[in-house]
């Protein structure tokens, strides 16, 4: 059974949320602005992937970590954004709760 990537849904999730278009995102990431909307467009729909490098600059762009481009659930996205957004020492009380849990 093929697992289907959950970069697509979160990419447009994450650009939806900012309120931008796939045109502006493409030129913001520094596409040419005939082919920004087409090339955003493939990555939405699955039919090609961004390379890592252009997946970080997407990801500051849209404010969110690249680890929020792999989460399968909705849940996790929101965790991996939240977690991005704190400070490292709150992330290492957090982290010690955690490994408490298990």
């Amino acid at each position: 059974m093929a697992h289907i990537s959950p970069l697509p849904k979160r990419l447009l999730e994450a650009r939806t949320r900012k309120d931008i278009s796939q045109k502006e995102l493409g030129i913001r990431l520094g596409m040419e602005p005939g082919s920004a909307s087409g090339r955003m467009n493939h990555y939405e729909k699955g039919r090609h992937t961004p390379n890592f490098p252009t997946l970080k600059r997407i990801a500051i762009e849209l404010g969110v970590p690249v680890s929020f481009f792999y989460c399968d659930d909705d849940i996790s996205a929101e965790l991996m954004c939240l977690i991005e957004g704190m400070p490292k020492d709150a992330k290492k009380v957090l982290l010690d709760q955690v490994k408490g849990c298990s």
